[in-house]
C-alpha cells in the first residue's frame, strides 16, 4: 500500500479500509498545526494507477486463502466485506469532481460491496462543489465527512488562520445537508485562549446549533515548539488556556449543544475521555466532567500535556 508519512483518521473510522489519495495539507497555514511536517511537500495527489494498485492489494490480501486459514486456525471471526472506505490526507474532499467521481468507481470496481466513502475535509473545501456536484458526490457514496471547523469562534479561526469565518461553517454545512451528505465535526479545546474557553463554547455552540453534524468530536489544544503558534506565545501575542479550563470549556459546551448529536471526547489529546449521545446521555456525561474538574489537577493535567510525544 501507499502510505506517506503519519496515517491520521478518526477514531470511528477503525473498520473502514484506509486508501491515500493525497498526502499533506491544501491550507498548511493553521498555527496551532503540526501534524504533517514530516511531509518533504505541502500538498501531493495520488496517482491514479497508484491508488488502483493499493485497491487490488486489499482485495487481494481480503480474498487470500492462507490469511482465511490463519484466521480461523486462531479462532478469528472471518473477515467481512468492507462497506466503507476512509480516503486519508488532510482534505481529500479538495479535489476535484471528476478525481473523486474516478476514486468512486474505483472502489466499487475492486470492493462492489462498498457502500460509503468518507475522508477529511475543510470548510473551503465544500464551497469548490457545485450543489449539483455535491448531489452527485452523495449518489457516488461520499458520506461522514469529517471536518475539522475546530470552533464557531471567529476571532480564534481568524488569529489562527484557519481561512473561514462561522458564517461559512453555517452555509457551506447546509450545502451539505441539502446534498443528503452527512457530516461530523472536530472542535478544538482551548483554541479560544485563555480565559476565553466559555466564550468559545458559547460561539460554538449557537454555529453547531443550527446545523446536523452526526459526531461532535473534542480534542485539546497541544502546543508543540514547532507550530507558529507556540512562537506567538512567546512573542506575548496569545496565552494558552490551562487544562481544567479547557476540561471546564468542554463541559460548557456539552451543556448548550440542543441538537441530537454523539458527543465523543477520545484521542491521545484528551486525558479525561468519556463519550454518549446528546441528549439523552447529557446528565451522565456533565457529572463526568464535572467530577474531572473537582477531582484533577492542573499539575497532573499539565504533566500529561507536556510529556504527549505526538497527537
Amino acid at each position: 500500500m501507499h502510505f506517506t508519512g503519519t496515517i491520521w483518521r478518526p477514531p470511528y473510522e477503525a473498520g473502514s479500509l484506509l486508501l491515500e489519495v493525497t498526502a499533506g495539507c491544501t491550507h498548511h497555514r493553521c498555527k496551532f498545526c503540526t501534524l504533517y511536517d514530516d511531509l518533504p511537500f505541502q500538498f501531493r495527489m495520488s496517482p491514479l494507477q497508484d491508488i488502483e494498485a493499493d485497491l487490488m492489494e486489499a482485495q487481494t490480501a481480503f480474498h487470500s486463502p492462507m490469511g482465511k486459514l490463519a484466521a480461523a486456525l486462531q479462532g478469528l471471526p472471518a473477515d467481512r466485506p468492507y462497506q466503507r472506505a476512509y480516503l486519508v490526507g488532510a482534505n481529500p474532499f479538495v479535489l476535484r469532481f471528476d478525481r473523486l467521481q474516478a476514486i468512486a468507481e474505483l472502489i466499487r470496481r475492486y470492493f462492489p460491496a462498498c457502500r460509503t466513502i468518507g475522508c477529511f475535509a475543510r470548510v473551503t473545501d465544500i464551497t469548490r462543489k457545485t450543489d449539483e456536484q455535491l448531489a452527485a458526490l452523495h449518489d457516488l457514496g461520499y458520506d461522514g465527512i469529517t471536518i475539522g471547523v475546530e470552533t464557531g469562534d471567529g476571532e480564534a479561526l481568524a488569529f489562527m488562520d484557519k481561512g473561514y469565518q462561522p458564517e461559512e461553517i453555517l452555509t457551506q454545512c447546509r450545502r451539505l445537508d441539502r446534498a443528503g451528505i452527512r457530516y461530523h465535526f472536530f472542535y478544538l479545546a482551548g483554541i479560544s485562549g485563555a480565559g476565553r474557553g466559555e466564550i468559545g463554547a458559547q460561539r460554538s455552540a449557537e454555529v453547531f446549533n443550527q446545523l446536523h453534524p452526526g459526531i461532535i468530536g473534542t480534542s485539546m489544544l497541544t502546543v508543540y515548539p514547532e507550530s507558529r503558534l507556540y512562537g506567538e506565545i512567546q512573542a506575548g501575542n496569545w496565552r494558552e488556556a490551562g487544562e481544567l479550563e479547557k476540561l471546564a470549556e468542554v463541559k460548557y459546551l456539552a451543556e448548550h449543544l440542543r441538537i441530537p448529536v454523539f458527543f465523543a471526547m477520545l484521542g491521545a489529546s484528551n486525558a479525561v475521555q468519556t463519550q454518549g449521545r446528546l441528549p439523552e446521555d447529557r446528565e451522565r456525561l456533565l457529572a463526568e466532567l464535572t467530577n474531572a474538574c473537582e477531582t484533577q489537577s492542573e499539575a497532573a493535567l499539565r504533566h500529561y500535556r507536556t510529556h504527549l510525544p505526538h497527537l
